[in-house]
């Protein structure tokens, strides 16, 4: 379950997480991600990497600010300092992406740690290591026409809010939201109306909806509101008490010794990147983005949009915060799309990995 795929815990359509059941090699996988996720890799060694660089295929899920950092990273010559040759394979989906690396189609996957979670929990066998991403991308906006009646998540009781889909990771969130505030989740009606969400809020089909940016911005400008922000570190902290993991990379646990080496280096790439995401004006960052990613968008907005929430966004450490993934496990809990105790932490997150 991640920013824009629902969670799935029958792996319905996905290939079996069970190891003695992977029959497909990379070859077969790749092609198969071709033909349902619509991948685009992008070979991304960056301008200083050598013929003599460790091949590396990274996969994850397309959506923009998650992958700012990698790119950076890719653009920086950050990989190839580490004698990275990396090539970035995007996929319409996190589950896409833990798919490839489960199949053995790439080395390592960028997801959500709903992703990871859910797949983890599904007996897939990998390992979460390195963190690039500390907040999920949604926020809770209200219609326009609702605005003057909805000022706080008490009032969204007896009202229909939108989601993308149920289950889904926006989905989680809000029902993890009604129950601290003490609202009672089987008296707010739940719409699943899919990634265009803001035109449902916009016109009053919905009073309210789980919304990503640019939506958020768009919202607001047409007279809405905006009730919890999750991509704004101080109201994370309010809201969930912290950090929330979100984009991070895994390995295949089988593998984890023997690149050991490879990973610790991939994550001292990352680590420049996240710091240069940080730092560098977003021009630049908008300029390391692949053309086919931002075509037809707004790019003074996008601009807007990386300056104002960058520093929120991303992590200054690629090392992964326990206590974010704690977060992330007890939502899911709440929401009952996980059963408690199901995920142990202390196996899925591989906190040694970066030390030393």
């Amino acid at each position: 379950m991640g920013c824009c795929e629902a969670t799935n815990p029958e792996l319905s359509g996905v290939a079996s997480y069970k190891e003695e059941e992977l029959k497909w090699d990379r070859r077969t996988t790749l092609k198969a991600l071709l033909g349902m996720a619509g991948v685009v890799a992008v070979t991304a060694g960056g301008p200083r990497v050598s013929e003599a660089a460790t091949k590396v295929r990274l996969a994850f899920c397309g959506q923009l600010l998650c992958v700012v950092p990698y790119e950076v990273t890719r653009a920086r010559g950050h990989f190839g300092e580490q004698d990275l040759d990396v090539e970035l394979v995007y996929t319409r989906g996190g589950n896409a992406a833990m798919q490839a690396l489960v199949g053995g189609a790439v080395d390592y996957a960028g997801t959500s740690f709903d992703v990871a979670v859910q797949a983890f929990a599904n007996g897939a066998q990998i390992r979460r290591f390195a963190s690039t991403g500390r907040l999920p991308l949604f926020a809770l906006a209200v219609a326009p026409k609702r605005s003057g009646d909805i000022m706080a998540i008490k009032d969204l009781q007896g009202r229909t809010v939108g989601v993308s889909a149920l289950g889904n990771a926006d989905h989680v969130l809000l029902q993890f939201l009604l129950e601290e505030a003490g609202v009672d989740r089987k008296k707010v009606r739940y719409a699943a109306i899919g990634t265009n969400l803001f035109d449902a809020l916009r016109l009053g089909h919905v009073d309210a909806a789980m919304v990503q940016e640019p939506a958020l911005s768009l919202t607001v400008k047409a007279g809405g509101r905006e009730l919890v922000n999750f991509m704004d570190i101080g109201q994370a902290r309010e809201r969930l008490g912290g950090a929330y993991e979100f984009m991070g990379v895994s390995v295949r646990a089988k593998e984890r010794e023997q690149r050991l080496p490879e990973m610790r280096r991939l994550a001292a790439a990352l680590k420049k990147g996240l710091a240069d995401t940080k730092s560098i004006p977003p021009e630049e960052i908008i300029a390391a983005l692949p053309k086919a990613l931002i075509a037809g968008g707004d790019v003074s907005q996008l601009k807007e949009i990386i300056a104002r929430y960058r520093e929120s966004l991303y992590p200054e450490k690629v090392t992964i915060d326990v206590a974010a993934a704690q977060r992330v496990v007890k939502s899911q809990e709440v929401a009952e799309v996980l059963p408690a105790g199901k995920v142990d932490l202390k196996v899925l997150l591989d906190t040694a990995a970066l030390e030393g």
